[in-house]
């Protein structure tokens, strides 16, 4: 799937104000929570890791979709939840925006585990985290995976892709926020 430059400006244009009015409200979807508790549970019942982590994990971080679409210059956009002793404690919104060699079109989600209070206060604390700044954040891949184990685990951060779908190919610059709403 191509898109032209014109077409991703004009799908950016409509995104923001749609992602602003969420934020301004404030308020939650009990929908978008089912969503994101039953994404947590379908990966920790079919993912060894996930379900290590959780166990260990002060809260877990899920955004369920992740939209992704490029044509050299690049955005993705989700919002998520944050989940507690097995509830819904509040809701997040997570955008990127990359530059360089990509086109395509993608979704997938993602989990992060935070392991420890320290993590879990600079998150509620930031006026936005950004990946890579901040706490230490491993994202775990399979071989990571079968390695995973509760002695293992020490940083305060890891993150898993999950149901990836679409096609997105190239490379680039990317920086990730995520934002309380």
């Amino acid at each position: 799937m191509l898109i032209d430059r014109r077409s991703f400006v004009a799908g950016l244009a409509v995104l923001a104000p749609a992602s602003a009015a969420f934020a301004a409200t404030g308020q939650a979807d009990p929908q978008e929570d089912r969503a994101a508790l039953a994404a947590l549970s379908k990966l920790t019942r079919e993912n060894a890791a996930a379900r290590k982590l959780a166990a260990k994990a002060t809260a877990v971080l899920i955004f369920p979709k992740i939209v992704k679409i490029g044509f050299v210059l690049g955005g993705a956009y989700g919002e998520g939840a944050m989940i507690q002793q097995g509830r819904v404690t509040g809701h997040y919104s997570s955008a990127a925006a990359s530059y360089g060699l990509q086109v395509g079109a993608q979704w997938f989600g993602y989990a992060l585990f935070l392991m420890t209070d320290t993590a879990l206060s600079y998150l509620d604390k930031s006026s936005g985290f950004e990946i890579g700044v901040g706490p230490s954040v491993v994202v775990v891949d399979a071989g990571m995976a079968r390695k995973l184990t509760s002695s293992t685990i020490t940083q305060d951060i890891y993150a898993m892709i999950f149901s990836q779908k679409g096609l997105m190919a190239g490379l680039g610059i990317e920086g990730s926020k995520i934002t309380k709403l």
